[in-house]
């Protein structure tokens, strides 16, 4: 670090990785930090238009920013979980709502009652325990404040918005606070001959920013990690063999509902996220099966509104930096690795990264044992996450299409990830799903997914045979009949968000 008095964080890269480092810094690091963002308007962001999932309410908390405030200048909408349509068959659909399936009865998880139900002729689909699943399929949704002791859940949300408009949200609440925006093009950079680290960035103009600690946030390029430090990259298109995305935005579809949809196509899926002002949309293929016209053309005869501009087509390769922190480079967002939107977690990794970068913030020279804690935590997180995006592609059922049959095939060839492979071995045998450590998906989350694409257990733990019939049908009725009177009360999606936001804008 350098002698001086005031040690500078240098991000390089906007967009939505780059504000929301600059705007938690801004926040939460030590008056010691200066902290500089380095863009150019001549550079696009990957910015479509954004799902989340819940934690993303607290890095809002975090900054101190209004919500309904958020929302109006985000055109956002909120989000209770993500429909998936044509993945378990056909003519399937399910939904992997937030929060908690059904209701536990003693030590078991509710999905062990269900199941024993099912077996039985007991029970209804599992959404229909599922209390944002529920209100999804009413296209209702409402704050909702739980008295202490209350036997109904939390229902737990999360937003749609327009990432530009996030990010511009973002720079004027980081701006507001200190942070330095410097406009200009990377196209160098000064290395300290000691230690190799990252001295300084050059930019086209001529101007040099010297920086103690550097963040890359320049997406998928990793100008600093990839490119100045030589970090591999980890290829995970064994796996996840979507590569493309073309993404079109259209006019607002009516209704209003309140999560996202996934959409499954002969090579891919498409994306619907609805927002106030438009609706975005795109889709996902395997270019070695797909061409981009067919894709484009795919995506574009099935808007729901007229299209509002051109498709943007974006190119990737699933996978993660071999580290995510070299030296003084920490890559956050694309620059570190990227695994498909399938389920809403960009976001999410990108503020994971900046709490635990906060963690680290060193104050003084970095320690080799600090890096290495901070690449170990990261590569469990994404890895785990790799895992629940590929077992949506696994456990489909939509057979005599290449695509699909081939994926479907990785289990029996013994081709999966170690932990994913036991996992599902695991829950075919017994429905048990051991969640370990801070991995990101709970239970539920797995048990939604499992059993909506087709993954149903051979037995169910034996503490759930203690139940008589009667009364496991009586406690199945009381859960599902709770909660359809619970969002029964509840506003539409498009009024509450009409009375929290006001009038809808215009196209953006």
């Amino acid at each position: 670090m350098s002698a001086t008095d005031q040690r500078r964080i240098v991000i390089a890269g906007g967009g939505t990785a780059g504000w929301m480092t600059a705007a938690a810094l801004a926040r939460l690091a030590s008056p010691h930090w200066q902290v500089t963002l380095i863009e150019s308007e001549e550079i696009g962001t990957v910015g479509v238009g954004e799902a989340t999932i819940p934690m993303v309410r607290l890095f809002n908390q975090t900054l101190g920013i209004d919500e309904a405030q958020f929302l109006r200048e985000t055109h956002g909408t909120w989000k209770l979980g993500i429909a998936f349509e044509g993945w378990g068959g056909f003519d399937d659909r399910y939904i992997h709502g937030f929060g908690l399936t059904g209701r536990s009865l003693g030590v078991l998880p509710f999905h062990h009652y269900w199941l024993r139900g099912r077996a039985h002729g007991l029970a209804g689909p599992l959404g229909e325990y599922v209390l944002n699943a529920v209100a999804s399929d009413a296209n209702k949704f409402a704050h909702i404040d739980r008295p202490q002791g209350s036997a109904l859940p939390p229902m737990p949300y999360a937003y749609h918005f327009d990432a530009s408009l996030y990010a511009a949200f973002l720079r004027r609440y980081a701006e507001g606070r200190g942070v330095r925006r410097i406009e200009g093009r990377i196209v160098g950079f000064d290395r300290d001959v000691l230690n190799g680290n990252l001295a300084a960035l050059r930019l086209e103009r001529g101007d040099v920013i010297d920086g103690d600690l550097f963040v890359d946030c320049s997406g998928f390029r990793s100008l600093l990690l990839g490119q100045e430090m030589g970090v591999g990259y980890l290829d995970w298109s064994q796996w996840l063999k979507c590569d493309r995305a073309v993404a079109v935005p259209c006019d607002r579809a009516e209704p209003l509902v309140p999560y996202t949809r996934s959409i499954a196509q002969p090579a891919g899926w498409c994306w619907r996220i609805p927002l106030q002002h438009r609706t975005g949309n795109g889709h996902v293929f395997c270019s070695d099966l797909m061409s981009e016209d067919e894709a484009t053309a795919r995506l574009i005869g099935r808007l729901d509104g007229e299209q509002l501009a051109d498709p943007r087509t974006i190119r990737f390769k699933a996978g993660r930096r071999e580290k995510f922190w070299e030296r003084n480079v920490v890559a956050i967002g694309l620059s570190s690795g990227f695994i498909e939107p399938l389920e809403s977690t960009s976001i999410h990794l990108i503020q994971t990264a900046i709490s635990r970068l906060v963690d680290f913030m060193p104050n003084g020279p970095v320690h080799d044992a600090d890096r290495d804690a901070y690449n170990r935590l990261a590569a469990f997180e994404i890895e785990r996450i790799r895992d629940f995006v590929i077992l949506h592609y696994v456990a489909n059922g939509r057979h005599g299409e290449p695509f699909w049959d081939s994926l479907r095939q990785m289990e029996a060839a013994g081709q999966l990830p170690d932990a994913l492979g036991e996992r599902l071995a695991m829950f075919r045998a017994s429905g048990r799903i051991v969640r370990e450590h801070d991995e990101l998906f709970d239970v539920p989350g797995w048990v939604q997914v499992m059993i909506g694409q087709g993954v149903v257990p051979a037995r169910w733990h034996p503490l759930a045979d203690q139940v008589a019939p009667e009364s496991l049908k009586a406690f199945l009725d009381t859960v599902r009949g709770a909660y359809e009177k619970d969002v029964a009360r509840m506003p539409s999606h498009a009024e509450y968000v009409s009375h929290v936001c006001g009038q809808v804008p215009a196209h953006a």
